[in-house]
């Protein structure tokens, strides 16, 4: 049986990270179809899902050929940047040197693009590449989180759980309401997720060099905790240099 230990902070961290990347991707497919009906919408979505689905088919298999403790350093590395690039922006954000992000914002914006070709020929069809690459760029993201948070065997399973549930969720949400999910807290979300997949990140790449860390994964609790501790010391001090000097905004 998975150690709860392991499996737990996985699917969690999956499920979180991968619920930021679709209710971006779930904006612009819902402007999509408001603008233009959803038959662009619903084929550029498709179309994206079936090059996903297709890449991972492809390229799945040639994980299992690579030795587990490179393939850990080289996804720890990866997922150490990832998580520490989401975690810069949601601190500078959180102190107030960034503004923060908005989903009706970015509807807004993708709908005012949208209807300014809404007169051309092509209409449809540059509505249907909108929704293709915005499901299809976040699409790619949710996969290398599952890879990269379940890079020890056993642990793809509840990545893999993790991240489609967020991914069902969000879609069921959209469509019930059918508005931005403007009320999610992306910052929040973004905030935890990159504590997260930078605890993650420096886990694997201790055991990519077979270096582990004292108690197993247990150690990956205290990694999230110290991270989240620096992030939020790290934001108090934004605040307080913004305090110091509002012109720096």
């Amino acid at each position: 049986m998975l150690h709860l230990a392991a499996a737990a902070p996985i699917a969690l961290a999956a499920f979180l990270a991968s619920s930021v990347e679709a209710v971006e991707a779930f904006t612009i497919v819902l402007a999509v179809s408001v603008v233009r009906g959803p038959r662009p919408a619903i084929l550029g979505t498709l179309a994206a899902l079936a090059v996903l689905v297709l890449a991972v088919a492809l390229f799945g298999p040639l994980l299992g050929a690579i030795p587990i403790h490179g393939l850990q350093l080289v996804i720890g590395v990866l997922l150490l940047l990832f998580g520490l690039g989401w975690l810069r922006k949601a601190i500078l954000r959180a102190g107030g040197a960034l503004p923060l992000h908005d989903e009706s914002a970015a509807f807004d914006k993708q709908t005012r693009t949208l209807e300014a070709g809404a007169s051309n020929a092509a209409a449809d069809w540059i509505a249907g590449v909108a929704a293709f690459k915005a499901v299809l760029l976040e699409g790619t993201e949710v996969v290398f989180i599952v890879l990269a948070v379940g890079a020890r065997p056993g642990l793809l399973a509840p990545a893999a759980i993790g991240a489609g549930a967020a991914c069902v969720l969000v879609a069921a949400l959209g469509l019930a309401i059918r508005k931005p999910l403007a009320r999610v807290p992306e910052n929040s979300l973004k905030f935890l997720v990159g504590t997260m997949l930078s605890a993650f990140g420096l886990f694997w790449t201790a055991e990519g060099l077979t270096a582990p860390f004292p108690f197993g994964d247990w150690a990956i609790l205290a990694l999230v905790g110290a991270i989240l501790i620096i992030a939020l010391v790290m934001t108090a001090y934004v605040r307080w240099l913004m305090s110091r000097a509002p012109a720096w905004a």
